[in-house]
């Protein structure tokens, strides 16, 4: 983000951020592993003007009535969607940025519950717009690690640094090879050509909801930082193949033979990503949800038909994305199938009582920038 002139007394801005689709990659971006997400063209967008006072006022579609809080909010002051806002406002503040008050206006198409970091994209949406009417200079990454720890420590929620990476980072046209080893982590954009290549990426929202905040998603993190405490390891996913051997306890034998696989896959996948070669690259995404319903055991009952019925009806790959335990799975499929997969998955979800699913195409997309 470039440093700009802030807003004038009365003037209005609008700043927009994506959601994200995680090709694959999934539960590393806290081991120390790679990931590599989209941004996707599903936005949430944030109105904002500036305040004199102190106060910042939010109105949202999200949810029914507005939240109000002082710009020296702690955590434990707003509860509910205001967090992930107040968050955002909070962690700036910790960094030596403090508003003097907003008026904010959000609305968002990013499904809620869905698995697609709407979360991320609400605290990314807010953070360019504070800092756009405040004329704040803030590196993407910077801004992702700070709406990051917004989510952990004011939200509740124990994310690694994935989504609000892909939603400030995001390139259209491309993936993002996140390289999360490293402090601060690196962010390569790269080409992703399956749009030329006549296929499309296909989001089938199970609409069976998902909380990062619950208590599994915590309990996966747990089992790896003790995983790294009993292997000697600073972070997770540099253990080597033969790891596994000095890990006794079945459950943790099988969350390490995750973290080291799901690894490789995203070596792997990078390479096919740059030969065009989709039916590698479908195959690894199989291969990840295989590994994310076996050996992490974050799937759901939902997420694993989906997949299924996907394969079965033509797809080159297909997985869940996200945190798990619902929200999104994704296909990979030729153009000219989207409807017939679709239509697949429906019917599968139709003959099981499961909610009708909501399905969608999505594309790489932009990161988080002004509007107008």
């Amino acid at each position: 983000m470039t440093a700009a002139e802030p807003l004038a007394e009365g003037e209005i801005g609008v700043w927009a951020a994506p959601g994200r689709v995680n090709l694959i990659g999934e539960h590393l971006d806290y081991v120390g592993g790679p990931a590599m997400p989209i941004a996707i063209d599903l936005h949430t967008t944030v109105k904002a003007r500036r305040r004199t006072d102190g106060r910042v006022r939010v109105w949202s579609s999200i949810s029914d009535g507005s939240v109000e809080f002082g710009a020296d909010t702690t955590p434990g002051d707003v509860k509910g969607w205001g967090r992930y806002v107040a968050g955002a406002v909070w962690s700036l503040a910790e960094s030596g940025r403090t508003t003097r008050g907003a008026d904010l206006v959000i609305s968002s198409d990013v499904p809620l519950g869905a698995g697609l970091s709407s979360s991320a994209a609400l605290e990314c949406g807010v953070g360019v717009a504070l800092a756009g009417i405040e004329g704040w200079d803030v590196d993407p990454v910077e801004m992702a690690l700070l709406c990051q720890r917004a989510e952990n420590a004011y939200a509740g929620a124990p994310t690694g640094s994935m989504d609000q990476l892909a939603s400030m980072c995001g390139s259209e046209g491309h993936a993002l090879l996140i390289e999360t080893a490293s402090l601060p982590p690196t962010v390569k954009p790269v080409p992703a050509h399956w749009v030329e290549d006549g296929l499309a990426l296909l989001v089938v929202d199970t609409r069976a909801k998902h909380s990062h905040a619950g208590g599994e998603y915590g309990k996966r993190r747990a089992q790896t930082e003790e995983l790294a405490t009993l292997l000697g390891l600073e972070t997770l996913a540099s253990a080597p193949p033969d790891a596994v051997l000095k890990v006794e306890d079945p459950e943790l034998k099988a969350r390490l033979r995750h973290v080291i696989t799901e690894t490789q896959r995203v070596r792997s996948a990078t390479r096919a990503l740059a030969a065009r070669d989709w039916t590698q690259f479908g195959q690894l995404m199989t291969a990840s949800h295989v590994s994310l319903r076996d050996d992490f055991a974050v799937s759901a009952p939902e997420l694993d038909l989906t997949v299924e019925a996907a394969l079965e009806h033509g797809a080159l790959g297909a997985r869940m994305t996200g945190g798990g335990f619902g929200g999104s799975a994704i296909a990979l499929v030729e153009a000219d199938r989207v409807e017939a997969v679709s239509a697949a998955v429906t019917d599968a979800f139709t003959r099981i009582d499961f909610k009708a699913p909501r399905t969608f195409v999505v594309a790489p997309s932009q990161g988080a920038h002004r509007v107008s």
